[in-house]
């Protein structure tokens, strides 16, 4: 990771957004996210914004300055608040152009919202809380899980859901991510199992197929992710361990735990090229994972409670 392509980030109870020398550890800025705890971060595709949910606001932030003085708030200012959800925003994404967002919440919603105009454009409305949103690789597509432990696949064309699962009934379902070429549906749950679909084209429409449940954790999977390269899922948990497994023909199986953190591991971001990974934890750290070796290389510190989200963004545009 070369240090001025990276973009690093983390946030949670203490109302702070930090942003970090990847390979340092150094804390460079810090934005004072005063509404609430804030529950997710994600940056934009070109860099320049950082976006943060909180309670029940969505801020839009200036992730770029070149002013070496941390604690200039000023050098941050918020450019756009999104407004219209009642509740936890609890999850949030950038479209691949960086023309929009869409968020999820404990308000049972999903919203989009374009960019240059903090008005909804698209509002979904689900029977259950909001635990995870994605946008699908072909940017036409949404997936979402909530606390009813159903998963469903919302076609942004038609403008309506088009699949529903529920892997197991009355548990909650926290996490989804899916493979970067769309090939892999993954989902974790309350009872720490993975459920693992591959997607199939049948004419317009993709069809869904069960594949593989592999019980990951012995409690609550908090985030699951697919590697940017497919071949890796990273799964975080409330035992305060991150595993890492192999996707490669769909095995999954456990190749590496990660310990170290001392609480709740909240989130997980992988690098660019796969080979690191980023986690935040309730021990207020954040960690940078060499995943050759599993070891931690970089020590995040400087949050004052919960670190419950990151991300990294160290392509090079």
């Amino acid at each position: 990771m070369a240090e001025q392509s990276v973009l690093l980030a983390t946030a949670g109870y203490d109302h702070t957004i930090r942003f970090w020398e990847a390979l340092s550890g150094i804390c460079v800025r810090t934005i004072q996210h005063t509404d609430s705890q804030v529950n997710r971060i994600a940056i934009s595709p070109d860099k320049r914004f950082l976006a943060a949910a909180g309670n029940p606001h969505v801020r839009l932030y200036d992730a770029q300055t070149n002013n070496g003085n941390p604690h200039n708030m000023k050098l941050f200012p918020k450019i756009t608040s999104f407004e219209g959800h009642t509740a936890n925003v609890t999850a949030l994404g950038f479209q691949s152009a960086g023309r929009w967002i869409v968020t999820g919440s404990e308000d049972g919603s999903i919203k989009i919202w374009d960019i240059r105009s903090p008005n909804v454009q698209r509002d979904y409305q689900l029977k259950a809380p909001v635990t995870d949103v994605i946008i699908h690789p072909n940017q036409g597509e949404l997936v979402s899980c909530d606390q009813n432990g159903t998963i469903k696949v919302w076609d942004l064309g038609e403008n309506r859901c088009t699949h529903e699962l529920v892997p197991e009934e009355d548990v909650p379902v926290r996490s989804v991510s899916m493979a970067i070429d769309g090939s892999i549906l993954v989902a974790g749950n309350n009872k720490g199992n993975v459920y693992v679909w591959r997607t199939k084209n049948k004419g317009d429409f993709t069809d869904l197929e069960a594949v593989k449940q592999v019980q990951a954790h012995k409690t609550y999977i908090t985030k699951c992710l697919l590697s940017p390269d497919t071949r890796s899922l990273a799964t975080c948990s409330a035992d305060h361990t991150v595993k890492i497994w192999s996707s490669i023909d769909h095995g999954f199986e456990l190749e590496k735990t990660l310990k170290g953190h001392q609480r709740w591991v909240w989130d997980v971001a992988f690098s660019a090229d796969s080979a690191y990974l980023v986690t935040g934890s309730s021990d207020n750290s954040a960690r940078l994972w060499d995943l050759s070796n599993s070891e931690t290389i970089r020590h995040y510190n400087g949050h004052q409670k919960p670190v419950v989200c990151v991300a990294l963004h160290d392509i090079s545009i």
